[in-house]
């Protein structure tokens, strides 16, 4: 589900050549890299002829992928189905390391972008698009390499035995979330979907159980017109079935991670648990906000299971959400060879976990995946990966922190240039936050418009979880900054349980 806002149209001709200046500018500083060099597409094109599928022929399996409507690059497929009491799970995950030679020009390439890059102007792929968006893409109908994981679940959806083996595969279709939620919503779904939402279900049920947080807060993404060549932000909320599948991916993670550190040579995802001060200024600020939690007492359940029960469709849950960030930081990926780490779990999910299921467009996922296999099959780590194994996480820090620096600035390039049409009105807002900074000499605050679903600063004495009216004072494209004031405050006619603006309610 999403909420679009407004099109910024090619017609706002100032409007969009500031804003193309702007996005080339972005690029520039944030030193994007720009197309793949003429060696790494013709190591390309010579790895692709020479290709050749594993041996063992698994394409009996009626594998699907559940992607965004639009997306080629598909990393994953999936089948469930019942076994006794329980199920089996398979996961295919599209088999990137064979076509990528250790020490050659490609390697080196994706080592210098870790990451597949997501800009208004264009995506900027880790991989060359004959790869990632063709023969190493999970496209149906065509057979494909893949590590082929296989599950077996008890009744209750945990995990009794899992491996992974390179494979021949075939996926039989190319779904997409809203074609899925909609079939299943319907009854209509086959019965490896309808599986797929009771094993999720049941893995967010173990999830709550082990102590495992998320945060619901909606994401924006930047979107162009392929015809028109329009921006627009959209905020995506996220379908039920999104997390079903998420929950197929974090098992994957899980089982990875298992496997290295119970082999002793892996890569691991991890995030360190929310110190006491952080907890106890989350306390104060559920409190403030007339939302109370509290891990003791009468009533104490983890921030875990107070998260779950938040609506960011409603205001002071909205602030809760935005407050909870803080207790989600630290993130990051730790190498080890012999010795395991003495911290091995990702708090944010209460296990042990390693990325394992996204290697078109995520760089450390290649390395996990030959490492799990080996393991798994009783066989050698190849000593490319074993002697590479140390430089990964630097890798990987470098390009999420371009990637993160990346998003929230073109976001902020996009709202500059969608409100910049509008200065002057007022607008309904929900403070999410307040502080003044290290220079305010003034009250400052955070607050997200309801329509469009604009985030900015604005002065003037606010309490968070209000709404309140705004006026647009300032807006610049190319500082990529945009501002507002306090016009008053303006509770919901509906109470804190209205839905704010026209936003959809959130599954």
């Amino acid at each position: 589900m999403s909420v679009t806002n407004t099109w910024i149209p090619r017609g706002t001709q100032d409007v969009q050549d500031g804003l193309a200046e702007a996005l080339a500018a972005l690029r520039e500083e944030l030193e994007v890299p720009r197309a793949f060099p003429p060696e790494v597409l013709e190591e390309t094109a010579r790895v692709i002829r020479t290709h050749t599928l594993p041996d063992w022929d698994r394409t009996d399996i009626e594998l699907v992928t559940i992607d965004p409507a639009s997306s080629t690059d598909l990393d994953q497929a999936v089948f469930i189905e019942r076994s006794g009491n329980g199920y089996t799970v398979y996961y295919a995950i599209a088999d990137v390391p064979s076509f990528v030679a250790p020490g050659g020009a490609l390697d080196a390439e994706c080592r210098r972008r870790g990451l597949t890059l997501y800009a208004p102007d264009g995506r900027i792929p880790l991989h060359p698009e004959a790869i990632s968006e063709d023969a190493g893409s999970l496209l149906p109908d065509v057979d494909r390499g893949a590590f082929l994981w296989q599950f077996t679940l008890d009744s209750s959806g945990a995990v009794q035995n899992a491996t992974v083996r390179r494979a021949r595969v075939r996926s039989r279709a190319k779904l997409s979330y809203q074609g899925v939620q909609e079939a299943i919503d319907a009854g209509t779904a086959s019965e490896c979907l309808q599986l797929l939402k009771e094993v999720g279900l049941k893995r967010i049920e173990l999830e709550r159980l082990r102590g495992g947080a998320s945060l619901k807060l909606p994401a924006q993404v930047v979107e162009q017109d392929p015809e028109s060549g329009a921006y627009r932000l959209v905020t995506e909320i996220p379908l039920p079935v999104e997390d079903w599948n998420a929950q197929i991916s974090l098992m994957t993670g899980m089982a990875a991670a298992d496997l290295m550190v119970n082999g002793s040579v892996g890569i691991l995802r991890t995030m360190p648990a929310p110190d006491s001060r952080s907890l106890e200024t989350f306390e104060r600020q559920t409190a403030a906000l007339g939302k109370p939690w509290s891990p003791d007492g009468a009533g104490a359940m983890s921030y875990g299971e107070y998260l779950r029960t938040l609506d960011p469709a409603q205001p002071k849950d909205l602030a809760i959400v935005h407050a909870a960030a803080a207790l989600f930081r630290g993130a990051g990926y730790v190498a080890f060879d012999g010795d395991v780490p003495e911290n091995t779990v990702q708090a944010a999910i209460a296990a042990p976990y390693s990325h394992a299921t996204a290697p078109l467009r995520r760089l450390v996922d290649r390395w996990v995946l030959v490492v799990c296999e080996a393991l798994s099959q009783g066989t050698e780590v190849p000593a490319w990966a074993r002697e590479s194994l140390a430089l990964v996480p630097e890798l990987m820090k470098s390009a999420e922190q371009r990637s993160s620096r990346l998003d929230r600035a073109a976001i902020d390039t996009i709202e500059a240039a969608l409100m910049l049409p509008r200065l002057g009105e007022v607008f309904d807002a929900v403070v999410i936050s307040t502080g003044n900074g290290k220079n305010a000499t003034a009250p400052v605050a955070t607050v997200q418009l309801l329509d469009p679903a604009v985030t900015a600063r604005c002065t003037g004495a606010m309490e968070p979880g209000t709404r309140v009216k705004v006026r647009l004072d300032a807006a610049d494209v190319q500082r990529r900054t945009v501002s507002f004031s306090l016009v008053e405050n303006a509770p919901s006619s509906g109470g804190d349980g209205a839905n704010p603006g026209n936003q959809p309610s959130i599954p």
